[in-house]
């Protein structure tokens, strides 16, 4: 949480200032504004580490390693991913939703059985995230830990919220949990475009070393695009790796 706090400390000190000159009342507005633009920013952004320290990459990577990651399942599409996956030798990391785990258990063995990392998307992956308080963060994380627990895996270490949101009620709660925060750097948009082509293309300029992917296992059209991406990535001779070994640090408690 330290750019939030600098930047509060930043804005305490400019209304002080402001105060003291006794400037015009449209100062006011406009850096009141612009804390409220930046806090939302960092919000949304987990690139930006406005509350909470988040892994996005690994610039440092030199080697062309690449991790694909995927939110939202178990769910019935995982099926068809982990096929692709295994016809072009790539591992991949899937940040499961605890409800989901509960429907398709059979699914999240198969993604443990054939050498994936399995990382903590909460509970329910609430619309409300953003508003929960941290003991309601805490509490869907511990619950989804649990879980996944139950599936034959240790205690997972990476934590993805949903929708990327932070805040610090979500920062506490990870502070009391322990997990790492797994971000991104590219960016599908596979759950907003509607056409493949685009995701491709969106995926494709934006590759590089060390990079992480976001996609969603829960729909055919990511799978064709996923389809696609793999045979780019192999023609461009990039290895696809789960998160832990492009960061090297633990998926699981030991």
């Amino acid at each position: 949480m330290l750019k939030h706090k600098f930047t509060a400390a930043l804005f305490v000190l400019l209304l002080l200032v402001f105060i003291v000159l006794n400037v015009e009342w449209w100062l006011y507005l406009l850096i009141f504004l612009v804390f409220i633009g930046l806090t939302s920013w960092g919000s949304f952004d987990i690139r930006l580490n406005y509350f909470i320290k988040a892994y996005s990459s690994n610039p440092n990577e030199k080697s062309r390693r690449i991790a694909l990651t995927f939110d939202d399942g178990p769910h019935e599409m995982t099926e068809k991913v982990l096929d692709l996956l295994l016809k072009y030798n790539a591992k991949a990391t899937f940040f499961c939703i605890g409800n989901q785990i509960e429907k398709h258990p059979e699914i999240l063995q198969r993604v443990i059985k054939e050498g994936h990392t399995v990382g903590n998307h909460t509970l329910s992956h609430s619309k409300s995230f953003g508003f929960f308080s941290t003991s309601q963060v805490k509490e869907e994380i511990e619950q989804t830990d649990t879980l996944l627990q139950n599936k034959t895996i240790k205690k997972p270490l990476f934590f993805r919220p949903p929708f990327g949101v932070t805040n610090p009620n979500v920062a506490k709660a990870i502070a009391q949990t322990g997990h790492s925060v797994i971000g991104w750097n590219i960016r599908s948009l596979d759950t907003v475009i509607d056409d493949e082509t685009k995701i491709f293309q969106r995926i494709k300029k934006k590759v590089k070393p060390g990079g992480i992917v976001l996609l969603h296992d829960t729909s055919l059209k990511t799978v064709n695009v996923l389809e696609q991406l793999l045979l780019f990535l192999q023609s461009e001779k990039y290895e696809m790796i789960t998160v832990d070994k492009l960061l090297n640090i633990s998926a699981y408690e030991n």
